[in-house]
């Protein structure tokens, strides 16, 4: 804001010193306006096409005062400007430069490839849980955006390998893709699982035999926003209650939740049954269903079901509660 309004400030002082010295001429020896702003260009850029029309004494010496004030101001003006220009992709080039010293310090973090709609629902998602990111997108008008927020951010085509070593593919948890292009998606999916053989990939697919390919490609899981955006709807006209029940349980606004938490090989649950456990009497959280380690689940687990190292507990209830869990689990 400040660079725009100096910019503002010289472009002014350059365009009032140039009718100033157009107005004396007009005034001083009865010339054309035209006429006089081309002697006052003339002058102060020291062409020296020569006089325009004769000048009187009094004119000459208003046109030798024209060139040693006129000719500081324009290079007070022009001096300015460059300086305006150089330090603005001064500051472009700083900003980028810590930017991409911010992101080499992430490690296990997601990395968001595409900011449209879907991408931005995403990370504000991961950002309200304290989850670190970075977005990649080369669109100018959504980096533009960017600019202006608080993410960390890599400018460049997602698909190419240099953007997303950038962006810390080595060191991620977790991978988004949701650009536009199915075909893109796979490129990305396949260059991202290259990169990082362990990365969780989540990609977007929209086309019919899309999801294969993302998954032959090596997507974990594969997601159409149509298809979601469709069963939501029928849930809703078919399970209204639940439906709301759902929406409440992954709101951020509420005071109770829905969460998976895993258990750490560590933990002292471990060999546990549920009933033992105190997770229902000391922290009143219900257990929905038990993820065991080699994918097994176990919906609605009998209060005898022992508790195993690796599990994913998916619990119901207040945040305040599964967030004191989650640290003896862990």
């Amino acid at each position: 804001m400040l660079t725009f309004r100096k910019i503002t400030m010289l472009t002014g002082s350059l365009l009032a010193i140039l009718l100033l010295g157009s107005l004396g001429y007009v005034w001083l020896e009865g010339w054309s306006f035209f006429d006089a702003l081309y002697m006052t260009v003339t002058t102060l850029t020291t062409v020296g096409y020569g006089e325009v029309h004769p000048l009187s004494r009094l004119g000459k010496a208003y046109n030798m005062v024209l060139i040693l004030a006129g000719m500081g101001v324009l290079f007070y003006i022009i001096t300015s400007l460059a300086q305006v220009v150089v330090e603005g992709e001064i500051a472009a080039a700083m900003g980028k430069r810590k930017l991409l010293k911010s992101i080499k310090k992430l490690n296990g973090h997601y990395i968001i490839c595409g900011f449209g709609r879907i991408g931005q629902t995403i990370a504000r998602q991961l950002r309200q849980r304290g989850v670190p990111l970075v977005i990649i997108d080369n669109n100018p008008e959504i980096l533009g955006e960017l600019e202006q927020s608080n993410y960390y951010f890599i400018p460049g085509d997602a698909t190419k390998e240099e953007v997303l070593q950038e962006a810390g593919i080595e060191r991620a948890k977790g991978l988004v893709s949701v650009v536009r292009s199915d075909a893109a998606n796979v490129y990305i999916t396949l260059t991202a699982r290259s990169l990082n053989p362990g990365i969780f990939i989540v990609a977007r697919g929209e086309e019919p035999g899309s999801q294969q390919k993302l998954l032959r490609a090596g997507a974990d899981r594969v997601e159409s926003p149509y298809e979601m955006g469709g069963r939501k709807m029928a849930f809703t006209i078919l399970r209204p209650t639940v439906t709301t029940f759902m929406e409440l349980a992954m709101h951020e606004g509420v005071e109770w939740s829905m969460e998976e938490i895993r258990v750490g090989e560590a933990s002292a649950m471990i060999g546990q049954p549920l009933k033992d456990s105190g997770i229902r009497q000391k922290y009143n959280l219900i257990v929905v269903a038990i993820k065991r380690a080699d994918g097994e689940m176990l919906f609605n687990p009998t209060p005898e079901t022992p508790i195993e190292g690796g599990d994913t507990l998916i619990l119901l209830g207040m945040r305040s509660y599964l967030e004191a869990l989650e640290e003896i689990l862990h």
